[in-house]
C-alpha cells in the first residue's frame, strides 16, 4: 500500500494479560477466611491470556474496514489499542491522524459534567480549539436529539441518550480516523440506521477512515468494502467483504440438523415449556444433500408443562449474512391453534417449499409463544443447516446468484414484431409455440 495515503499501520501487534486464579474457589467469606488461616502463604496461580497474537494489517485513508469475529476474538482489544486506551505488549502501530472513538457507552465522558460540557471536553481531548468545537456544536446536538437535556449531567442519561450523544460527538468532530465498536446496538433501530448513514457519509464525502466492529453482518456488508476477520487473537482472513463474511459464517456455525433431549429436567426450556427434539430433513424422506430445489420439513417436539396453556411455536430463519429471511408460525394449523394445550408432549411440523432458499448456511431461531403474544422461551441456532446449489437451474450463468431467496419463477418471451420502427419488416411475427416457450422457462441472475 502507498505510504502517502496510509491511515493505520499495524505490525506484529500482540496483547497479553496476566490473570490470577485461586487453586480453590470459595463461595462464602467464612470459608475464605478459614482457608487463609490454614494456608497463610498460599498464593494465587498466575496465568497469561493472549488477547491478540502477531496481528498485521494496513488501512488506507478513506477506507471503511469492518472487523468481525466471535466474542473473545480480540476485536475490542484491537480497537482499544488503536484508540490508545491500552498499550500493546509487543508490536508497533502507526496512526496518521487524530482518532475519534466510540467503544463503550460513556467512553471519554465525565458523568458529573453536562452534555454540553462533555462535547467540549471530547473536542479538547481530540486537540481541537473551542472555536472549532463551537462550529460543529449545533450539528452534534441536532444529530443526537438531546437538546432538551443538554445541560443535564450525563450520569442521568439513559443508555440510549448516552450513546446518541457519544456517537454524534465522535462523528462530527474533526478526527481523521473514526473507531466504532458494537456499542451502536444500544440505540434503537432508527438511530442505528442514522449512524450507519453518517459513517458512510464521513467516509465517502469527507474522506475519513472508519473502523467498524459489529456482529451484524448486514450492517458490515452495507458499510464496508473490506473486512478483517479475527479469531482467538489472530487474523484469519483479510479481504473483500462478501467472501470473508461467507467464510466466517461457514465456520462459525456447526451444522445441527437434529438433536434430542430425552430428560425434561435437563432439556432446553423453563418451567412452562421444554424442548425434546429438533430436526430438519428433506420432505421426500431422502437423507441426501439439501439444495435450493429441496422441500424441507422442520420438526419440533416439546413438552408443555402448564395446564391449559395457549401455546404455539414460531420460527425465524436467517441466512449466513444474518438477514432474517422470514418468520413463520402455525396460524392456520387445523387441530390445536387457538385451543388450550394439556400438559404433555407435542410435535409441530413446518414445511418449507423448494425453490425458496438460496444456497448457503441457514440458522433457525425457535420461539415458544404463549397467548400468541408473549415469548416464554427462545432458542437461538436451534437448527443450522447448509443449502447446496443446483446447477440445472443456472443455464449458462456461472457467477454468484445474488439475493436472500432463490425462487424458481416462470418466464415466457414473445416476439412482437421483426425489424425496427419505420423499417419494412414491422409486421407482427407468428407467436412462438406455447409448448416451446413454457418447456424451458428462462431464468436470469445478476451478471447474465
Amino acid at each position: 500500500m502507498s505510504s502517502d495515503t496510509l491511515a493505520i499501520s499495524v505490525r506484529g501487534v500482540s496483547k497479553t494479560y496476566r490473570i490470577s486464579q485461586l487453586a480453590v474457589r470459595h463461595t462464602m467469606l467464612r470459608e475464605a477466611i478459614v482457608e487463609r488461616l490454614r494456608n497463610p502463604f498460599h498464593r494465587a496461580v498466575r496465568e497469561e491470556f493472549a488477547a491478540l497474537h502477531d496481528v498485521n494489517f494496513d488501512v488506507q485513508a478513506g477506507e471503511v474496514v469492518g472487523i468481525i469475529g466471535r466474542n473473545g476474538a480480540g476485536k475490542s482489544t484491537m480497537l482499544k489499542i488503536l484508540s490508545r486506551i491500552t498499550l500493546p505488549s509487543s508490536g508497533k502501530i502507526d496512526l496518521f491522524g487524530r482518532v475519534g472513538s466510540l467503544l463503550e457507552v460513556g467512553t471519554g465522558f465525565h458523568p458529573e459534567l453536562t452534555g454540553r460540557e462533555n462535547i467540549y471536553l471530547n473536542g479538547a481531548i481530540l486537540g481541537m480549539r473551542r472555536q472549532e468545537i463551537s462550529r460543529h456544536f449545533d450539528a452534534i446536538v441536532e444529530f443526537a436529539d438531546v437538546e432538551q437535556f443538554l445541560d443535564t449531567p450525563v450520569k442521568r442519561y439513559s443508555s440510549g441518550m448516552y450513546v446518541r450523544l457519544a456517537f454524534a460527538v465522535a462523528a462530527h468532530l474533526n478526527s481523521e480516523i473514526l473507531v466504532v465498536d458494537e456499542v451502536l446496538a444500544v440505540g434503537d433501530l432508527q438511530f442505528q440506521k442514522k449512524c450507519l448513514g453518517k459513517m458512510g457519509e464521513v467516509a465517502s464525502q469527507e474522506g475519513r477512515t472508519v473502523l467498524f466492529v459489529s456482529h451484524n453482518m448486514t450492517a458490515v456488508q452495507s458499510l464496508c468494502k473490506r473486512v478483517v476477520w479475527l479469531d482467538r487473537g489472530r487474523v484469519m482472513l483479510d479481504g473483500p467483504t462478501k467472501p470473508v463474511i461467507a467464510k466466517y459464517s461457514q465456520t462459525s456455525y456447526a451444522a445441527q440438523t437434529e438433536h434430542t433431549w430425552d430428560d425434561p429436567a435437563t432439556a432446553p426450556g423453563n418451567a412452562m415449556v421444554r424442548i425434546r427434539r429438533v430436526s430438519v430433513r428433506p420432505a421426500d424422506g431422502d437423507d441426501g444433500v439439501i439444495n435450493v430445489r429441496t422441500p424441507l420439513v422442520m420438526e419440533f417436539e416439546y413438552w408443555n408443562l402448564e395446564p391449559d396453556a395457549f401455546l404455539n411455536i414460531s420460527l425465524h430463519v436467517f441466512n449466513e449474512d444474518a438477514i432474517r429471511l422470514f418468520n413463520t408460525g402455525p396460524v392456520r394449523e387445523p387441530r390445536w391453534q387457538g385451543k388450550p394445550f394439556p400438559v404433555g408432549l407435542f410435535r409441530s411440523r413446518c414445511i418449507v417449499p423448494g425453490d425458496l432458499l438460496n444456497n448457503g448456511t441457514h440458522r433457525v431461531q425457535l420461539l415458544a409463544v404463549k397467548n400468541q403474544s408473549t415469548v416464554i422461551f427462545a432458542m437461538d441456532d436451534a437448527l443450522v443447516f447448509d443449502v447446496g446449489d443446483s446447477h440445472d437451474l443456472r443455464g449458462s450463468y456461472h457467477g454468484d446468484w445474488e439475493g436472500a431467496v432463490r425462487p424458481d419463477l416462470e418466464w415466457d418471451t414473445d416476439l412482437i414484431s421483426c425489424g425496427l420502427p419505420g423499417s419494412r419488416s414491422t409486421d407482427a411475427a407468428p407467436q412462438a409455440p406455447v409448448a416451446a416457450a413454457s418447456s424451458a422457462p428462462a431464468r436470469q441472475g445478476v451478471g447474465q
